[in-house]
């Protein structure tokens, strides 16, 4: 539910209606507004009696919320959140784009990559050093010492770092490095692991899952945030159809769905959507034009040696490219990149 309260209401009459539902054991999540401030209180509605909240000074008025995600959506927050990656902001009018190669594989390939992406205009590094494959005799990632490789790479270019965690026990290893943990597609209902990141206060890029519907992606989203850590970034990758020219279908209808049904920004990846880099530029730029945040785009510089998703993987040089194009496809929807 969402406690309204009246626009005179001093702190102290805030402080009392969280201290309130606390102790009827409800968790609270106040937003304070310019001309009102709400309080979003998440528990058993059986153990409240409305009226002893009506009663307490500075209360106006208390809405259910009839969406099951409560907290990440429109009905407690209207306004769309923007997250704050340093310098970076992603929700904002500008479209910020992560890219790299989908797996770090050594200290001179993976930084000549994050220089070029620089270059051509990414704000954010992305590669994995965990990596959950299908098979078990695929290259895993280089762990820890992919990590430190990042790093580095960080320092030489000042880009944000974007990686995966896929386990629990590496959460704050990976929350030590990273500048975004991200939730891949396969732990997207991975509760445990959502929790543990929504115990960090790192933002956190949360994919799609191969076959889950907007609302239980919302609600993973909701495992975050209930956590505590409001940082929540959308991940449009794919969705697993009956179609097989693609490797998965790209569901654009998200982008305008999700801004209708939550505020949390969302970001889409042509690359591991489609798994050919011929379609990433048609892809990205559709995106744009539909309302996407952000993209996160493969980019190695010789994709034919890659050790993971060399297929959907451009050049630096075609990235480049592609990047003056999105401009003006950002332009044209009174955007930036």
């Amino acid at each position: 539910m969402i406690i309204i309260m009246d626009q005179h209401a001093s702190r102290e009459n805030i402080d009392d209606v969280q201290k309130k539902l606390s102790e009827l054991g409800f968790r609270t999540h106040p937003i304070f507004g310019e001309v009102k401030t709400v309080i979003g209180a998440i528990g058993d509605k059986r153990h409240l009696n409305t009226q002893e909240i009506y009663t307490l000074p500075g209360v106006e008025n208390i809405v259910p919320i009839m969406k099951p995600y409560k907290l990440a959506g429109r009905e407690l927050k209207q306004v769309p959140t923007v997250i704050n990656v340093g310098d970076v902001q992603i929700g904002g009018n500008k479209v910020v784009v992560m890219a790299g190669p989908c797996a770090i594989e050594n200290e001179k390939s993976y930084i000549d990559t994050a220089k070029k992406v620089k270059e051509a205009g990414a704000e954010i590094l992305r590669g994995g050093a965990f990596k959950p494959r299908t098979s078990p005799y695929d290259f895993q990632g280089l762990e820890e010492d992919g990590l430190k490789i990042m790093a580095e790479a960080r320092d030489i270019t000042g880009l944000k770092l974007v990686t995966e965690v896929v386990d629990t026990r590496d959460v704050d290893l990976v929350a030590s490095y990273a500048d975004i943990i991200q939730i891949g597609a396969r732990n997207m209902q991975n509760f445990r692991l959502l929790k543990e990141v929504g115990m960090h206060k790192k933002p956190v890029l949360l994919k799609r899952g191969l076959s889950a519907k907007i609302e239980e992606w919302l609600m993973a989203a909701e495992y975050i945030i209930s956590e505590g850590n409001e940082d929540v970034i959308l991940c449009e990758r794919g969705i697993r159809t009956f179609e097989t020219a693609t490797r998965n279908t790209i569901d654009l209808s998200a982008i305008p769905v999700v801004k209708e049904l939550s505020h949390l920004p969302i970001i889409v990846d042509p690359s591991h959507a489609t798994g050919t880099w011929k379609y990433v530029s048609a892809l990205s730029k559709g995106a744009i034009a539909t309302g996407a945040d952000g993209l996160i785009i493969e980019v190695h510089s010789d994709p034919n040696c890659a050790l993971c998703d060399g297929p959907q993987s451009l050049r630096p040089s075609k990235f480049s490219q592609i990047m003056s194009e999105l401009s003006h496809v950002a332009n044209a929807v009174e955007r930036t990149i």
